[in-house]
């Protein structure tokens, strides 16, 4: 599947579409400012695959900061069976950065 840009994901999170929803930052990250994803670490996604069983054939959605460590998430998952995965381009700074302009 395609990555996300912010401004869809921006769109879909007003129309309160739904879809999986994971942030794979730090808690401490995660805890500063975060999109009201589901947080799983990148580091603890591996043991925490059952919280998200659910989006194995349903559209998932993986963002962190900037796009690299969901990049590398959205991958892992792939090769759990995960079909549906997309990648917020740019991380939660893109997304920000589109709301400063708004």
């Amino acid at each position: 599947m395609e990555d996300i840009n912010v401004q869809e994901l921006k769109e879909r999170l007003e129309k309160k579409e739904e879809f999986g929803f994971v942030d794979v930052r730090e808690e401490w990250e995660y805890e500063e400012d975060n999109l009201g994803a589901l947080n799983i670490p990148l580091s603890q996604l591996p043991h925490q695959l059952s919280e998200i069983d659910e989006y194995k054939n349903k559209e998932l959605v993986v963002h962190c900061r900037s796009g690299a460590r969901s990049d590398n998430a959205k991958k892992f998952l792939q090769t759990k069976g995960f079909s549906k995965v997309r990648n917020l381009i740019g991380g939660i700074m893109a997304y920000r950065e589109l709301e400063g302009q708004g």
